[in-house]
């Protein structure tokens, strides 16, 4: 019942009132943003959601415009140039990630829920874990957005093509923690990973996440 209704209305709710409340720090962040850097405000980028749909997800700017193109591309490394001064404060407090409320308003998206990809990085999963990863909707957080809450920290440690590292090593753990959440969907699973969320951005090394869901996958020892 939670899964096919309760999850949408509690949803709504919440990120309406999240949005009243976080009103002033969208303000104070949208002049900042409009005088400095490339004065862009929002970045709408193409994703994939709900039974793989594609959507555009909303976050405020932290890069320059032709990030994607440049560089690393999908993936951002630790100190990566093409991060904005404001915007790295922006990453570091994930308020970049702030106007993704407005997906859930809209639908697109859920609080709590598997990360959405990028297409190049969806690809990076296996078939068997496309296949299934957005039967429920994508969320602003979840149980991979928390476990990989340092991911440019294991790019800096990487050797040679990050793709490759990303698609050998992170693609198949992380895909592993997506299923375990679609196996566990509950108001009390969601509650816990929305405290986790706040948690592990003032305590990154925290290892709570594994103390409060003790039948989590095993974490490879590459990315230990």
């Amino acid at each position: 019942m939670y899964k096919k209704f309760g999850k949408r209305i509690i949803d709504f709710i919440i990120s309406l009132v999240t949005l009243i409340i976080l009103l002033p720090i969208f303000i104070i962040t949208i002049i900042i943003l409009l005088l400095t850097g490339e004065h862009e405000i929002f970045y709408l980028q193409k994703r994939v959601g709900h039974l793989n749909c594609r959507f555009k997800i909303w976050k405020f700017a932290s890069m320059k415009k032709n990030s994607p193109d440049i560089g690393t591309g999908s993936l951002t490394v630790r100190g990566d140039s093409r991060v904005l001064p404001f915007g790295r404060f922006l990453r570091a407090t994930k308020i970049n990630e702030l106007p993704q409320i407005v997906n859930v308003l809209l639908g697109d998206m859920s609080l709590v829920g598997p990360r959405p990809q990028m297409e190049v990085d969806f690809f990076k999963f296996s078939k068997p874990i496309q296949k299934v990863i957005y039967s429920t909707k994508p969320g602003i957080t979840g149980i991979g957005s928390i476990i990989f809450r340092d991911e440019e920290r294991l790019f800096s440690k990487a050797d040679g093509d990050l793709h490759a590292y990303y698609t050998a090593h992170i693609a198949p753990y992380k895909g592993e923690l997506e299923i375990w959440y679609l196996n566990k969907i509950s108001f009390w699973t969601d509650a816990r990973l929305i405290f986790l969320t706040f948690w592990v951005i003032f305590f990154k090394e925290s290892n709570l996440p594994y103390l409060f869901f003790k039948d989590l996958p095993k974490k490879p020892e590459e990315l230990k």
